[in-house]
């Protein structure tokens, strides 16, 4: 961007500089620490010039808005044509009590959901299964047959609205039930949008929900994939998600890395199934954190737009505009919220979801400030949702199309994350002697990435014990007195009705069309089939998760942990 002569200008101008205005500062006042690093432990420099992107060539690593390698935007106008879907998250007790909140939510302003689910449910498990005691409808919606999902979507038309599903090991049943509901109500399986996210890599390496081991899981997203490519088209079949590795305690280039790693290994095996690149790829979406330091995400988010458009260019064969156009779902660092002070957690959190925005995300969810201690209350998701809509409206970040780009500091720090996550990417290929997906399944099963958490987790908090991470409220700024808000409590009648509710289905159901319709999935999966056609049959005949679960842990058998191994 700047020829030799210029720069050699700029070099002498800055020694210059640091001998007659900086030296004599740093002699009389110093700085307020001796070395200085994003939450990532990323060490950065006191000033960024053109000298620290030298080498970068405008056309080949910036480019213009839609078009590749898509640093600067996945779309041309970005925001200027319209603002990302505002997807709060949102799920507690009973299906009845989620719709209610659905429908504020959608009163509010919001313009897309989310749907949190309860711990049984994420695992598989029905709510009269013995290890759902306790847990019913606590930190989101129980979700045990369609009749649920049938309360759950009430006065919602699925044609219109857009929906994502947090749900993983148990996803193509939520899924199913989706696309039953639309059967039953006459839409059309091709106007559904929403996203599921199904992504098990990030299971396996981080989450730890898991119901079968790891390739037959991977067959199960990849089954997925191929039912949704050919029958909900508009629907995000994977959302990659980096979200919850960033949450276990990666640096922000593992969390980009091992994210767009699980991505590589999806479209491996898809492929490999024999699905051509370009006729799934274009609805694979990801999910990121967004922490802290603010410049280190806005690079982190640039980044993996270039990483994957290049290597889904290089290494896959993709040709499609869109296969290589990586489109994202933001959401605020759940980890970084404190308990202390929680109203602190609104600055906190305007400041992530600004760093998602200025990063070019496509969807965000900001956090409530209560949530280091409960599920969001109606006043603070308001606030969190309203968050969104200040900075939409009031603060002209919207306004101009990647207004970090050219920001020397924010250039250096897109090509510096850009080469160590590829590093990361590149060992992981080696680990599977070529393929990413290889790599990832052995990295699983040899502890690989639970190593490379744990250190980037167990170094960030001896950092912050040691006072050299500051925390506002819990390490430094501290207050005797409880600073606590009412927090939203779930009625204790939520597993009683639930209960009731999944009783009064088993007793009105067709036992015998269940039986069927479970008899004819596990000799799907004997078959090796797509299971998912199987398993549209067996929710419509209100076969209940549990029961569809445990068909492929007779195929499969259930998967444990001891670092890695089953």
């Amino acid at each position: 961007m700047y020829d030799e002569d210029d720069l050699e200008e700029i070099r002498d101008a800055g020694e210059r500089w640091e001998a007659e205005t900086l030296d004599s500062v740093l002699e009389s006042h110093g700085e307020r620490r001796e070395r200085f690093a994003t939450v990532s432990n990323h060490e950065v420099d006191r000033l960024y010039t053109p000298d620290d992107i030298a080498d970068l060539d405008y056309l080949e690593d910036l480019g213009f808005p839609g078009e590749e390698p898509y640093t600067r935007g996945p779309y041309p106008t970005m925001y200027r044509g319209r603002t990302w879907t505002m997807r709060q998250f949102a799920g507690f007790g009973t299906a009845e009590e989620t719709n209610d909140r659905f429908h504020y939510l959608i009163d509010e302003g919001q313009t897309g959901l989310s749907v949190a689910f309860d711990m049984p449910s994420l695992m598989g498990l029905d709510s009269d299964d013995p290890m759902s005691e306790g847990e019913i409808g606590k930190e989101g919606v129980a979700v045990d047959t369609l009749r649920d999902m049938e309360i759950l979507f009430d006065g919602i038309d699925l044609a219109e609205i857009s929906t994502s599903f947090t749900i993983n090991p148990s996803a193509p049943v939520i899924y199913a039930m989706y696309v039953a509901l639309a059967d039953r109500r006459g839409v059309a399986r091709g106007t559904l949008r929403g996203t599921l996210q199904n992504d098990m890599f990030k299971e396996f390496i981080a989450q730890k929900e898991w119901v079968i081991p790891p390739e037959p899981s991977l067959s199960l997203v990849t089954d997925v994939v191929e039912f949704s490519t050919a029958e909900t088209p508009k629907f995000h079949p994977i959302s990659v998600s980096g979200y919850h590795i960033r949450e276990a305690g990666s640096t922000a280039v593992q969390e980009l890395a091992f994210t767009l790693a699980d991505g590589f290994g999806y479209v491996e095996d898809a492929v490999e199934r024999g699905l051509a690149v370009d006729d799934f790829a274009p609805r694979l979406s990801f999910f990121f954190n967004c922490h802290n330091s603010f410049f280190e995400e806005i690079a982190k988010f640039r980044a993996a737009r270039r990483i994957y458009a290049r290597v889904m260019d290089d290494w896959y064969d993709a040709e499609a505009d869109e296969s290589k156009r990586l489109k994202f779902h933001t959401q605020t660092a759940g980890q970084s919220l404190t308990a202390q002070q929680p109203l602190n957690n609104v600055v906190r959190v305007t400041i992530q979801a600004l760093a998602g925005v200025l990063g070019g995300t496509q969807s965000l969810h900001t956090n409530s400030f209560d949530e280091a201690l409960a599920l969001p209350g109606e006043k603070a998701v308001r606030v969190a949702l309203r968050t969104q809509q200040i900075i939409a409206e009031e603060s002209g970040a919207a306004d101009i199309v990647d207004p970090m780009g050219g920001s020397f500091a924010v250039e250096a720090l897109t090509d510096e994350i850009e080469q160590r996550a590829m590093r990361y990417i590149e060992e992981i290929r080696e680990l599977g002697d070529g393929s990413v997906r290889d790599g990832i399944l052995r990295g699983i099963e040899e502890g690989y990435f639970l190593r490379e958490i744990q250190e980037a987790s167990y170094e960030y908090q001896e950092r912050v014990e040691r006072g050299e991470e500051v925390v506002v409220g819990v390490n430094e700024y501290t207050l005797a007195e409880d600073t606590s808000p009412e927090v939203l409590r779930i009625d204790e009648t939520t597993a009683e009705r639930q209960l009731e509710r999944l009783e009064s289905v088993k007793e009105e159901r067709d036992d015998g069309a269940v039986e069927a319709a479970l008899e004819a999935l596990g000799e799907a999966c004997e078959r090796d089939e797509n299971a998912m056609p199987y398993i549209v049959d067996a929710v419509k005949a209100y076969a209940t998760m549990g029961e569809i679960m445990s068909v492929f842990e007779d195929q499969y058998g259930a998967y444990s942990e001891e670092i890695g191994l089953a």
